[in-house]
Parts: structure tokens; C-alpha cells; sequence
């Protein structure tokens, strides 16, 4: 598979719910993570720990992405997960409200005496000031392999108001996609709320897309088509994407730096960009 893992939609499912993980077993999103934090009460979090480990641990999840949301090592139960998940076979943890490099030191810390594989990642959650500030130092450690913005929380902490086009959120969006693309790591946008207004959420998708957000994370499965749509490069952008490359390729066979491709300029960066598209769309062909 492509080096571009698709990661168009991402579906948080509650671990303490063994139905819901069952079902996760049919849902067409690119990945999964498996819920140790918000969605499951206290006294449950021992059995949902347990759930977790053993459903990433099956194999029962064909080509998904599997990750763990553990609690932070601020809580009761954050070590207790962070140990168990470094045993499972997810790919990844996700850790909640990351505020600086520092914490991620410490999870990684955590990783290792808890005998995880050198290849497990940390999904770092961008949901608070702090957080924004420090997104650089948190996007560029060693271990975060992907970015999450966490923006009900992020919303809370600003004492903000949750509307249609998030302009209160936007430039705190994008300070982090801009600390994600500096690291060379792919960055996830927040859930929406309003499960039944499909309207709504294809528009914050395409927001998302628009902004450079690699995906979404999702509350509900029935989420997921839009998310899938919204994110896949079409037909035509691939066979423009291909088109490109092979203009680009001629122009330089013939000594030319730069070409025309229907009335528009071609550099170097188109190319990248056409070439990381097609990427993309093969990764995703994959999946299916």
C-alpha cells in the first residue's frame, strides 16, 4: 500500500460497547479508534480497556487502521491503558489533550517500559490553548505520526460558540495545520455533533477538505459515505493528475523547466501534487 495511508474517515467507537465493536467490523471507514476515554463511564473502564486490546488484537478488522484512545496519564486509568495498548496490535494511541512535547516524552516514555513495538504511534489531541501553541513541538516529536483536533473540547476551553462555518475556530484550525504540514504529518478535523443533519456535516467536510485537513474524525457511522466522498479524489482529478506528470515528463525530455497543460502553467509543485493525488487514490482502491 501507499506510504499515503487513507484516512478520510476515522470513527471513534465507545470500547465498552462489544456490539458496536462487532459492528465496526462492516463499517467502510478507513480507520478505527477504539474508545477508552469520553465515551465510557468510570466504572466500566476496565472492561472497555480489555475490549479494546483484545478486538485490535483479532485481526477481525480487515485493512482498517486500529488505534486505542487511552485516558491521560492525568487520570486514574490513563498508565493502566497506555501499558495494555502497548501489548494489543493496534497501530497507534491516541492520546487526549496533549498540551506540549513534553507530555508526549512522557507517553512515549510509558510505551517503552510497557514493552510497545518501536513502531507504535502516539495520535496526539490538539484541544486546548495550550496545545495550539505548542503544535509545532507537538507535530514535530519523533513519535506523533498524526494530529487530532479535539474541537469540542477546543471550543469549551475558548468559552466559544459552535457555528455553522466555525469562524471562531478557523484560525486555530489552521495554526495547526500549519505545524502538521511544517512536520510532514498527516492532521484529522473534529467531529460534528448533529448526527441527522447530513447537510451540515457534508459542509464542514468539504470545509475540512478545502482547508487541508487529511480526513475527519466521525461520531457515527452513518458519517462515514460523506466523509469517504468528500476526501476521495475523483475520476477526473486522476486522470488530470496523470495528465500533469506526463506533460511535465515531455517538457523536461525536451529541456523545458516549465509546460502549458490547458491554458495553465506546470512546475515542479504540480507534480508533487498530482503525484501524492493519484497516491492517494491508489491507497483508497486498496482499501475497498
Amino acid at each position: 500500500m501507499s506510504s499515503l495511508r487513507p484516512r478520510r474517515s476515522v470513527l471513534y467507537m465507545p470500547a465498552a460497547n462489544e456490539r458496536a465493536l462487532e459492528k465496526a467490523k462492516t463499517i467502510p471507514t478507513d480507520a478505527l479508534i477504539f474508545d477508552l476515554e469520553d465515551a465510557v463511564s468510570p466504572e466500566s473502564k476496565d472492561v472497555a480497556r480489555e475490549n479494546a486490546v483484545r478486538a485490535a488484537s483479532s485481526g477481525d478488522y480487515a485493512k482498517r487502521e486500529i488505534t486505542i484512545r487511552c485516558n491521560g496519564l492525568d487520570t486514574p486509568w490513563g498508565a493502566a491503558d497506555i501499558a495494555a495498548a502497548a501489548k494489543s496490535c493496534a497501530s497507534s494511541i491516541v492520546i487526549p489533550k496533549v498540551s506540549s512535547a513534553a507530555e508526549v516524552d512522557e507517553v512515549s516514555r510509558h510505551l517503552d517500559a510497557a514493552g510497545a513495538p518501536a513502531e507504535m504511534t502516539i495520535w496526539a489531541m490538539v484541544e486546548t490553548p495550550s496545545a495550539i501553541f505548542d503544535s509545532r513541538e507537538i507535530a514535530a516529536h519523533p513519535r506523533v505520526a498524526v494530529l487530532v483536533m479535539g474541537t469540542n473540547d477546543l471550543v469549551k476551553e475558548l468559552h466559544a460558540v459552535q457555528v455553522p462555518g466555525r469562524a471562531p475556530l478557523v484560525p486555530h484550525l489552521a495554526a495547526a495545520l500549519l505545524a502538521a504540514r511544517e512536520a510532514g504529518k498527516p492532521i484529522l478535523d473534529g467531529v460534528y455533533n448533529e448526527i441527522k443533519n447530513a447537510e451540515g456535516f457534508r459542509a464542514e467536510c468539504v470545509q475540512g477538505m478545502q482547508m487541508g485537513f487529511d480526513g475527519k474524525t466521525l461520531i457515527h457511522p452513518d458519517q462515514v459515505a460523506i466523509a469517504n466522498e468528500v476526501w476521495a479524489p475523483g475520476g477526473s482529478e486522476v486522470e488530470h493528475a496523470h495528465r500533469v506528470i506526463e506533460a511535465f515528463n515531455a517538457a523536461r525530455a525536451e529541456g523545458k523547466g516549465v509546460v502549458q497543460l490547458d491554458g495553465r502553467m506546470i512546475e515542479n509543485l504540480h507534480v508533487a501534487n498530482a503525484e501524492r493525488l493519484i497516491a492517494i487514490a491508489s491507497a483508497i482502491a486498496e482499501l475497498a
